[in-house]
């Protein structure tokens, strides 16, 4: 840990974020860039309309990608180093590339380097890459495993009645797993749309209209060839831009991290409600300290840590998504400002889910609390008895038990009492009597055939 780190990102959470600089950091960005540019090269010594770059041998074809397989934190000084002098990011990689070919067999293809290129055909796919890899690799696994773990937990307690609460006041009780599953439901239904994002790339010159290509082939297939190589790649070919790719995909593939984050930070101020209302228990840590003063406590600080690391996360990812698809005219260098801070939005979604994580492994149920909450709320059944009555043509059965029930406390003898004085038929008033807090469930526990369980 860099104990003199501005950002926490590289100071206090580093250890939790090990992975994500291959995809979203200087060192990655310029990884990448060399990637792209030496994968134009090949692509160009491949393709017969380009006559002028003749076709590699193995080992030079080979030896070039090596540059970006290869690519390490001394190479990326090199390229800093050059950057110093030009002042220019994405040339500095154009002169490093050129200064290790000029003294192989591929000296005389040097000039094509970047050729017909603006700096934005070799950003926008090095960003495509490195947006697609931290996504995929790592932040989708993280929180796949956050709604499998909630799933699993929604599965164990399926049947544990819990007393819910809308407003903030008792209702109509539930059960713990049903409760649980609706965040995996709406995660699940987030993650798929992420699973199928599209990774734009575009790659047609100074304004989008290939007019070097043109310039100086202009025979050859230039709209083929550019999604050939896009798509070759691995990323989705846009083939109608300005100067830069539109970042549309970029705004839709932020907007759907922050919607996951939005979905965990209800369900992490959720599970801090229950646990303040003794729902849930967690399991102390030898040697952990809940608090500098009383000795005590067991601090739910995982899923406060979370809900603020979301909170961080939304901040930056909402902004990117709104300010990257707005540009002036062919383009300014906001986006390419903005776009820098990519790895700020998706670190702090990676370090809050796995805070709630660790606040789910400490968490087990309370069953006796849960049990003397809803005993001491028999005034919730006085839905499914108002219903039932409803159902039997009683006239004013909802003003009947809000008389009885309306901001006063009723236990099992004045509830059994008052259903025992109803002309109902025998079925009904057998079930109604039978029925306590607890198991006026509905349907719950069924419901989570919804997420797979």
């Amino acid at each position: 840990m860099a104990i003199k780190a501005v950002s926490p990102l590289d100071g206090r959470y580093r250890e939790q974020l090990a992975g994500l600089e291959n995809y979203v950091s200087e060192w990655a960005l310029i990884k990448h860039r060399v990637h792209v540019e030496v994968e134009w090269l090949v692509k160009m010594s491949e393709t017969a309309e380009i006559r002028d770059v003749r076709p590699f041998t193995q080992q030079e074809t080979e030896f070039l990608r090596r540059l970006a397989s290869d690519f390490d934190e001394a190479a990326a000084l090199e390229v800093k180093e050059i950057e110093a002098t030009t002042k220019h990011d994405v040339k500095a990689v154009e002169y490093y590339i050129k200064r290790r070919i000029r003294q192989t067999t591929l000296a005389d293809v040097a000039e094509f380097v970047h050729f017909c290129c603006t700096s934005e055909d070799i950003n926008n796919l090095a960003y495509g890459l490195m947006i697609q890899g931290a996504i995929r690799q790592i932040w989708l696994p993280l929180a796949e495993k956050l709604a499998e773990a909630v799933a699993d937990f929604a599965d164990q307690t399926r049947d544990v009645p819990m007393l819910a609460h809308t407003h903030g006041q008792p209702a109509s009780p539930t059960t713990v797993g049903k409760e649980l599953a609706v965040f995996v439901r709406r995660w699940q239904r987030q993650l798929a749309q992420i699973r199928n994002l599209e990774y734009l790339g575009k790659f047609n010159g100074a304004v989008g209209n290939f007019n070097a290509h043109v310039a100086a082939y202009p025979d050859a297939s230039w709209e083929e060839i550019a999604r050939s190589f896009v798509e070759g790649l691995g990323l989705t070919y846009n083939p109608l831009t300005t100067q830069i790719e539109s970042h549309d995909y970029l705004a839709e593939a932020f907007m759907a991290i922050a919607r996951f984050n939005s979905i965990a930070i209800d369900f992490d101020r959720d599970i801090w409600s229950y646990i303040s209302f003794g729902y849930f228990k967690q399991q102390a840590v030898a040697g952990e300290v809940g608090s500098s003063t009383m000795p005590h406590k067991v601090n739910p600080i995982h899923f406060e840590n979370s809900e603020a690391n979301l909170g961080m996360s939304n901040a930056v990812l909402e902004h990117l998504a709104l300010k990257l698809p707005v540009s002036r005219m062919q383009r300014d260098l906001t986006d390419s400002s903005a776009l820098r801070n990519i790895g700020v939005g998706i670190a702090h979604s990676c370090i809050a889910i796995q805070g709630a994580l660790r606040g789910l492994k400490q968490l087990s149920v309370n069953e006796q609390a849960l049990a003397k909450d809803l005993d001491e709320n028999w005034e919730v059944i006085g839905e499914a008895v108002q219903t039932v009555m409803r159902k039997n043509g009683h006239e004013n059965p909802y003003e009947k038990l809000k008389d009885l029930t309306r901001g006063v406390k009723v236990d099992a003898d004045v509830m059994r009492s008052f259903i025992e004085g109803l002309e109902l038929p025998a079925d009904d008033k057998a079930r109604l009597l039978a029925m306590t807090p607890a198991t006026y469930t509905g349907l719950a526990s069924k419901l989570l055939r919804h997420i797979g369980k």
